[in-house]
């Protein structure tokens, strides 16, 4: 009998050709401390309520975390006044993102979403075996017409980041209204507000009051940013009853733990915290935007608790990394979204701040 020699195990088909996400740095070589604006996080951290809470759970570790997530999905159906069995909660709302995925893409299937749009969208789209179709963004924003001019037979799932990150862009009511009314019954319109809490455009609506009659919405949160628990790894999805129920089918039993349901349930609460980190990023971004403009470069408009600056060309903006590493400040580079010219920096402490305005006025100088 002829011996069958099987190779080594190899991943499915187009695996390997998925470029793997990678998050902002946090350390330097020589520095102890350093200035990580890298990754958007707060930085006050967490509030002391969720510190508290997270502190308080420390002897219940050993115990499963509560699968359903009851308490902490009756609090986020409080402060939105929304259905409590229309919640999905995540391993941060990447996790939505993939479960989504899974649940409704084959082989074969697309989504569609803007170029310069968060990756995770596209990484497990494509880890299902689906295809990315990306609207171009001309003007650092995903526009409306273009999104729907991508659509076709296969597409089944539309994603927009509302602000969108790493650009800072947003979109109006009316033009979520639009998108949505454009697009076929059967395809998912996911509205990504992970950043929504900076936003004080009069303009910007969150589209958690259009998805309340909707059978095709799902709009995402995220606890990592405004309420400064990234480390733990929070976020949830409100979508149709049925969207959610199939999806809790595959969903982890125990995706969210127990130190992370305390310290979110506690966050929520924590105003005083939420609006010290508002009124930094509120003071601070359009002060840091125009100081930089006075250097000499571009930023683009942003309502995140980010901005994204641009340079001339891609090598004027690893010089300028590096120029702020050496004086102990890590900013991101954002080469893998296709913005090779540009770093997008965090709106960090005014100390932060202002370390990161007279590194570059000194880079500007140079």
């Amino acid at each position: 009998m002829t011996e069958v020699r099987h190779s080594a195990p190899r991943p499915k088909p187009g695996i390997l050709d998925i470029a793997p996400y990678v998050g902002g740095t946090g350390a330097l070589s020589g520095v102890a401390e350093p200035m990580k604006l890298s990754s958007n996080e707060n930085p006050l951290g967490a509030g002391p309520k969720a510190r508290e809470a997270f502190a308080s759970v420390l002897d219940k570790i050993h115990i499963y975390p509560d699968g359903h997530a009851g308490k902490l999905r009756t609090a986020v159906a409080d402060l939105h006044g929304i259905e409590e069995d229309r919640l999905v909660f995540g391993n941060g709302s990447d996790e939505v993102f993939a479960l989504l995925n899974q649940t409704y893409l084959s082989a074969g299937d697309n989504i569609v979403t803007g170029e310069y749009a968060f990756l995770a969208y596209r990484i497990s789209a494509l880890g299902c075996e689906a295809q990315v179709k990306l609207a171009l963004e001309p003007g650092y924003k995903a526009e409306v017409e273009d999104l729907v001019a991508q659509v076709d037979e296969r597409t089944k799932i539309v994603y927009l980041s509302n602000p969108s990150n790493p650009t800072g862009s947003w979109h109006n009511g009316e033009e979520i209204r639009r998108l949505h009314a454009a697009l076929p019954a059967h395809i998912i319109l996911v509205i990504d507000e992970a950043y929504a809490e900076y936003v004080v455009e009069p303009e910007w609506e969150s589209a958690i009051d259009l998805a309340r009659t909707a059978e095709n919405i799902v709009v995402t949160r995220t606890f990592s940013k405004l309420h400064g628990l990234g480390g733990l790894r929070i976020g949830y999805g409100y979508m149709p009853k049925a969207m959610a129920e199939a999806m809790d089918r595959i969903r982890l039993p125990f995706n969210v733990s127990v130190p992370g349901l305390a310290a979110a349930i506690a966050a929520l609460g924590d105003e005083d915290h939420q609006k010290a980190s508002r009124d930094l990023v509120l003071e601070w971004r359009p002060r840091l935007t125009q100081a930089i403009k006075g250097f000499g470069y571009d930023v683009l408009p942003s309502v995140g608790n980010f901005i994204l600056v641009m340079f001339k060309d891609p090598a004027e903006a690893n010089a300028a990394s590096e120029y702020l590493n050496q004086k102990g400040i890590i900013v991101r580079g954002v080469g893998g979204y296709g913005l090779p010219q540009g770093l997008r920096i965090t709106i960090g402490t005014p100390d932060q701040n202002r370390a990161v305005a007279d590194a570059l006025s000194e880079f500007a100088a140079r």
